[in-house]
């Protein structure tokens, strides 16, 4: 019931932007899945540097178990769709958002209309967002049962098609079961496991000892390991996506028809 109430958003949330409507003309029920405020994403924006005789990496084509920076929420969902090493997590496995700049122009748009009282209010911007395509799938979150591996994906907006910008993966390696000489020897073999695996798939860093990057731009694709994490990211995707919001949010903002 799950996939299907899932399939049925999404067919909303990719439409096209529609025209102005009544937030009640399309009464819908947004209790059954979990929506966030948007926030600015922490990203690093310090150029990066390449090892001496390094080449860039083609990072634009890794990927993390089948997912690359790119891929939209459709191509992502359908990965996993049918079963795999990783699954959707029970709860709340879809995150979806509503941009920061159109949630401002749709709450004054609300307000003009006569809704006021937070619960309307907030059911209006939902159902304004979701009718117009601004309301998107931000996260997907999927995780290894039998090894408790995690994967967190974060999307653009739909205004750049809602595309794959991040990509986190985490394990246990750095986790150990006790302070004693044992448990910090086996924590150094599942790190040294980790990260043979790591080296095996993506070749050796050109970027000091733990990154990949495509140039010595931060905002082209790069991928970072930790000890048990991986973060493959295209931060130039996140911001061009951000300022496309924030530009189209000012232009079609629904001021009145002042006259002077």
């Amino acid at each position: 019931m799950m996939i299907k109430r899932v399939a049925f958003l999404v067919m909303f949330l990719m439409a096209t932007a529609m025209p102005a409507a009544r937030a009640d003309d399309d009464a819908f029920d947004f209790d059954n899945f979990a929506i966030t405020d948007s926030v600015d994403a922490d990203i690093t924006t310090s150029p990066n540097s390449l090892n001496p005789g390094a080449m860039p990496a083609a990072v634009s084509g890794f990927d993390i178990a089948g997912i690359m920076l790119g891929m939209t929420f459709d191509d992502v969902y359908t990965l996993f769709a049918d079963g795999g090493l990783y699954a959707p997590r029970t709860n709340d496995a879809v995150v979806y958002t509503i941009p920061a700049d159109w949630r401002y122009n749709l709450d004054y748009e609300c307000r003009e209309t006569g809704v006021f009282m937070p619960a309307q209010l907030e059911q209006c911007i939902r159902t304004l967002a979701k009718n117009r395509g601004l309301m998107y799938a931000a996260e997907y979150h999927l995780v290894r049962a039998t090894t408790g591996e995690t994967i967190d994906v974060y999307f653009t907006s739909n205004e750049t098609d809602n595309r794959v910008w991040r990509i986190e993966y985490n394990n246990d390696v750095d986790d150990t079961m006790g302070d004693d000489d044992m448990f910090e020897n086996q924590r150094q073999k599942k790190i040294l496991s980790f990260w043979s695996g790591v080296v095996d798939k993506y070749g050796t860093p050109n970027s000091g000892t733990d990154k990949w990057v495509s140039s010595t731009n931060s905002y082209d694709p790069m991928m970072t390991a930790y000890y048990g994490a991986l973060e493959l990211i295209d931060n130039g995707r996140y911001a061009t996506d951000a300022a496309k919001n924030v530009t189209d949010a000012r232009v079609n903002f629904p001021a009145k028809a002042y006259a002077f």
